[in-house]
């Protein structure tokens, strides 16, 4: 029954984090940092957003085999499931949100502060209940144990967020030749996300390991 309940609040926080992409892409502010790199990639190889996560997220599971070498846990292999439901997440949110937009450019920060919200809770959700990291975070979390060792985990999910950005934009000035998906909102979301996580957590955890893990 815990197992179960896991799950469910799993799939929870990656609904969360679908919906906060599909905030980001509609502010036109730029699309969030976890999907900025699938996003750019999609535009040059002309695939769905949904299958370009999947693509990605694969490549950071090897990262993460590179960096942990033998104390990778082969249950984080995992990771690709999860990596095609987030997938499927995407596209099914960018369905349902539709071409909802505000016009106005207050209302387009205010979506990008919607986006920036749910996607801080659904990877405090996912991550708290303590399953299999998605891949974004367990290649953040294994440079934040076996690299970057000083710093907190939140700390460097802005580095490595912010990394993401970064590679996302010399690929769409090399392949497309301007700049696409990636704009001031993107960047505020590298910046943020990672930073609302810590007080988030500290509401959430609580109440997860009350839903969860207590008898």
């Amino acid at each position: 029954m815990m197992s179960f309940k896991r799950v469910i609040l799993y799939a929870v926080g990656l609904l969360f984090m679908a919906f906060g992409v599909a905030f980001s892409v509609n502010s036109n502010l730029g699309v969030s940092p976890v999907n900025s790199l699938p996003y750019v990639i999609s535009k040059i190889i002309h695939m769905d957003l949904g299958n370009c996560v999947i693509l990605v997220f694969s490549c950071y599971i090897l990262v993460q085999i590179l960096v942990m070498r033998k104390d990778f846990k082969w249950i984080n292999l995992t990771q690709l499931i999860f990596s095609t439901i987030f997938g499927y997440f995407v596209d099914l949110a960018k369905w349902i949100v539709g071409d909802f937009a505000i016009p106005t450019y207050a209302g387009q920060l205010l979506m990008l502060a919607i986006s920036i919200l749910l996607v801080a809770i659904g990877v405090s959700l996912y991550m708290g209940v303590k399953l299999v990291n998605m891949p974004m975070e367990g290649m953040t979390h294994a440079i934040s144990e076996k690299i970057l060792k000083k710093l907190p985990f939140h700390d460097v999910k802005v580095i490595m967020d912010c990394l993401s950005v970064g590679i996302g934009i010399v690929l769409s000035f090399v392949f497309l030749g301007k700049l696409e998906g990636i704009r001031e909102g993107t960047v505020i979301c590298a910046l943020l996300v990672g930073k609302i996580m810590k007080p988030l957590k500290k509401v959430i955890d609580p109440m997860i390991q009350k839903f969860c893990f207590q008898k």
